[in-house]
């Protein structure tokens, strides 16, 4: 088996620096070569690079090989031209030598396009790339970049935001000031880290087909849907008012979200509520069997609501932001109860045992309706 040992430069720098032309062939001509190229520039990666493949050839040699050790480059002016030179030089010393195989020696990314050519002419069976030990990190640093630039998806997400980026900080900072510059990037850098971590992208590249499939399938979620987004908008306009109200004391943050949450908590479950039962409308048209798991979420939706408004009245009640619940005056007979207020806590349980209790009816009614328990859902 006869192997051709192939050192490349592409950019003919060891023939500028010592006038030799290549091919150079034979273990005592590349030897010798090294000696040239080392004495011309003793900082040139090509010494190591014809080191490495006088190396490659003695261990090859030692294993009982046939081996020929060459030296090829790029003698011309333009880039096409070199590439042409390397392969005519390949193309004879195949001609001459006849190798099975090809081992290419390369000492930089340039060479490394080489490659194919010489692979379209023999087969090699090992590429050997050669990084200086104290140039390794640049060296590593560069095949990184390399191939982060020939990846289009990376540089779409991270090259366009940093470019962004840099063009609008200038613009804020002379605009409005080092405070919200720095502030705004920084927002704004900080939402986009969160919409590719949480997969939003790939929702909102989805929510159009999915959009035209539901409209063309007639689905009713669709609709449901569009009241479900109303409804959230209004809740949060809802908080919203409830905050900016004067009466809310604006120390803390506990108040303000407490306010916000009592405020919101029954437009945004109308809004889930409505959601659910949109999917559960669809469940219901397209298969026979509806899953417990449709039927619970309206009921769920509304127990969380229940519990979340107890809450957020029993911090506002005494703060005196949320008027209490009174109890009228009731009559039966010799019987008389007197007017009063529900204390907060009191409140509260009343809410909870509500949101439990509307938790179970929907249990309990999803399992009438479909026939089946929660452990043979859960185990289908």
């Amino acid at each position: 088996m006869s192997t051709l040992v192939v050192c490349v430069d592409r950019d003919d720098d060891i023939g500028a620096k010592t006038g030799l032309e290549t091919p150079v062939v034979g273990w005592e001509a590349v030897r010798s070569l090294v000696t040239e190229v080392g004495i011309a520039d003793p900082e040139d990666a090509g010494v190591n690079c014809l080191l490495e493949s006088l190396r490659v050839a003695r261990d090859l040699r030692d294993g009982d090989e046939e081996v020929t050790v060459a030296v090829i480059s790029g003698a011309a002016d333009t880039m096409v031209g070199r590439d042409r030179a390397v392969a005519a030089q390949t193309d004879d010393l195949i001609a001459e030598y006849d190798p099975d195989s090809a081992i290419v020696v390369i000492d930089s990314a340039q060479d490394e396009r080489l490659v194919p050519i010489i692979e379209s002419r023999v087969q090699v069976d090992a590429v050997d790339r050669v990084v200086v030990r104290q140039a390794r990190d640049i060296e590593s640093t560069y095949y990184l970049l390399k191939q982060f630039l020939a990846d289009e998806e990376l540089r779409q997400t991270v090259l366009v935001p940093v470019g962004v980026a840099l063009i609008a900080f200038p613009i804020l900072l002379m605009g409005f000031g080092q405070a919200i510059a720095v502030s705004t990037i920084t927002a704004v850098m900080g939402l986009f880290v969160l919409y590719k971590g949480l997969g939003v992208d790939d929702y909102v590249a989805d929510l159009p087909a999915e959009v035209r499939d539901a409209l063309y399938s007639g689905r009713v979620s669709i609709v449901t849907y569009v009241v479900a987004a109303g409804l959230s908008l209004v809740g949060v306009f809802a908080g919203a008012l409830r905050v900016s109200d004067m009466t809310i004391s604006n120390e803390g943050v506990l108040m303000p979200a407490m306010a916000f949450a009592f405020a919101s908590v029954p437009w945004l479950a109308s809004a889930a509520m409505a959601a659910s039962t949109g999917r559960l409308l669809d469940e219901a048209i397209r298969n026979d069997r509806v899953r417990n798991a449709y039927l619970n979420l309206p009921f769920g939706v509304l127990a969380v609501g229940l519990v979340v408004r107890g809450f957020s009245a029993y911090f506002l009640q005494p703060a005196g932001l949320v008027a209490p619940i009174v109890v009228p005056r009731i009559e039966v007979g010799n019987l008389v109860i007197e007017s009063m207020q529900v204390p907060p806590g009191t409140r509260l349980a009343v809410f909870v045992v509500a949101g439990v209790v509307v938790s179970l009816v929907g249990v309990q009614l999803s399992s009438y309706v479909t026939g089946t328990t929660l452990d043979e859902e859960l185990a289908e």
